[in-house]
């Protein structure tokens, strides 16, 4: 297992733009888990992310009521999930596996806030960590299972 990589970013735009980084970087059937406190960036990054894909940001919201957001507009699939509400019991009820294995949908990014909800997780993915530090925030980066560059994916 590689090294995390810790980021500052010292405001909402340096948080965007790491997530502007990922969309254009990251390859179809990538799994990013967006932990973190309310308020740390987490629909900031994914906002990032569904602009480096090539969707509008202006569309991309929290979908803390409606679960899943799909947008299918960009040059990958975007699921966007919010599992603040929910159980774990009831995260399992998604069947997510169909997600980031391609089961039943057309493989893309799917972008998780509130993992800890899950109860199982994909064998390949990017934990994110996002924290308040003063007026900053930082992310913390850590691939799990091969074939991720985190230089690469996330440095200008």
């Amino acid at each position: 297992m590689a090294s995390p990589l810790a980021l500052t970013l010292p405001n909402p735009e340096a948080t965007h733009a790491l997530g502007l980084r990922l969309g254009q970087r990251l390859e179809a059937n990538s799994v990013l888990l967006l932990e973190g406190d309310l308020g740390t960036g987490k629909t900031s990054l994914s906002q990032g992310i569904g602009a480096g894909l090539g969707i509008d940001r202006r569309e991309i919201a929290s979908p803390t009521f409606t679960l899943i957001a799909e947008y299918f507009d960009g040059r990958l699939p975007f699921y966007h999930l919010d599992l603040y509400r929910l159980e774990a019991e009831g995260a399992n009820q998604l069947h997510l596996e169909t997600y980031w294995e391609g089961e039943e949908v057309e493989p893309g990014i799917m972008a998780i806030e509130w993992p800890e909800r899950l109860t199982y997780l994909p064998e390949r993915y990017l934990h994110i960590q996002l924290k308040h530090r003063g007026s900053e925030r930082e992310a913390t980066i850590q691939a799990i299972g091969n074939g991720w560059d985190l230089a690469a994916l996330c440095t200008v």
